[in-house]
């Protein structure tokens, strides 16, 4: 969690993300969007009920002064008329919604269950907006060679490498960003942290190790603020989450796939391991890191192709009218 949200954070809110932290174990990328939506809550809450100034911009409000008095006095009807303003003012689609369901009733939950310091949680009455289940967008194989193909510029080896672990690895924004150049060792095994700090290994093939060795020999090494990471930026910083995803947009932009984002060629590596290479399943769910099998099952809805061919191959499925003596 980041040092300003700890000395930020009103006590009661300070707790919860410590008890996240410490305890639950959640990544700090966690324990940041908690301390988001908590902080939209209570900002929004405060001029609800008066207690700010009704002309103030509500991202300019303080939530210092939230005490556990504040949060009793919270009903049910104060949280509907905040996911009415999500709606209609802040123009949150459904996942947002949801996410910030979330947030809510873990945060009221903890404070009636884990610390006793309310008696009704009013969070009880609310049921989660529902998400629409939409397939993941994704590259094609040719779409995924075009970016490879479009990248150019100063840090052009330092770029195509990036783009080279994204579209094979699977690899999150934040696992990228987070690795070291120790996280690779001589059998080609790449380590990584993803989500609640949960570490996976990764088997690295050789485009990824042919990237990796390339981008090493134009690596910077004088001034390096941060000499344990592997992608560096022209400040000579550890390679950040916005300047990655400002890069990956660009070359997206190049070969006419505005929209998409770099979660996207997540997606893409985990479809194409799927459809176009047959990894088994649960394979798959270890590659990307999912806790959940069915998180993964999603790709599995992708490909008819292979399900259609499949049942066509099945010795049973020949129609009477087709038998082989005929």
């Amino acid at each position: 969690m980041k040092k300003q949200f700890i000395q930020e954070a009103p006590p009661p809110i300070k707790d919860f993300l410590m008890y996240l932290q410490n305890i639950q174990g959640r990544s700090p990328l966690t324990i940041d969007e908690y301390y988001s939506d908590l902080r939209t809550f209570f900002r929004y809450i405060l001029q609800h009920k008066g207690l700010a100034d009704s002309n103030a911009q509500i991202e300019d409000i303080s939530i210092a002064g939230v005490d556990i008095e504040l949060i009793r006095s919270v009903t049910a009807d104060d949280i509907f008329d905040f996911f009415n303003y999500c709606i209609n003012e802040r123009k949150n689609k459904p996942a947002s919604r949801a996410r910030k369901t979330t947030v809510l009733k873990h945060f009221f939950r903890h404070l009636k269950e884990i610390r006793f310091l309310i008696d009704k949680n009013p969070m009880d009455v609310i049921v989660s907006p529902k998400r629409k289940k939409a397939l993941p967008k994704y590259l094609t194989l040719q779409q995924s060679r075009e970016l490879l193909d479009a990248v150019d510029g100063k840090y052009k080896i330092r770029d195509e490498c990036i783009l080279t672990l994204f579209l094979n690895c699977g690899l999150r924004l934040s696992e990228l960003v987070g690795i070291n150049i120790n996280d690779i060792n001589d059998q080609r095994i790449l380590k990584v942290c993803g989500k609640g700090n949960k570490e996976r290994e990764i088997y690295l093939n050789d485009a990824c190790m042919d990237a990796i060795n390339e981008y090493k020999k134009v690596r910077p090494i004088e001034g390096i603020k941060d000499k344990k990471a592997l992608f560096i930026s022209r400040n000579h910083n550890r390679i950040s989450n916005k300047t990655v995803q400002a890069l990956v947009y660009k070359y997206l932009n190049a070969i006419g796939m505005e929209g998409y984002s770099v979660h996207k060629l997540r997606h893409t590596a985990a479809t194409l391991m799927y459809q176009e290479g047959g990894v088994d399943i649960r394979v798959l769910q270890d590659i990307l890191g999912h806790e959940n099998l069915g998180t993964t099952q999603i790709y599995t809805h992708i490909s008819q192709k292979q399900s259609i061919e499949a049942m066509k191959s099945n010795p049973l499925g020949k129609s009477k009218n087709h038998n082989d003596d005929e």
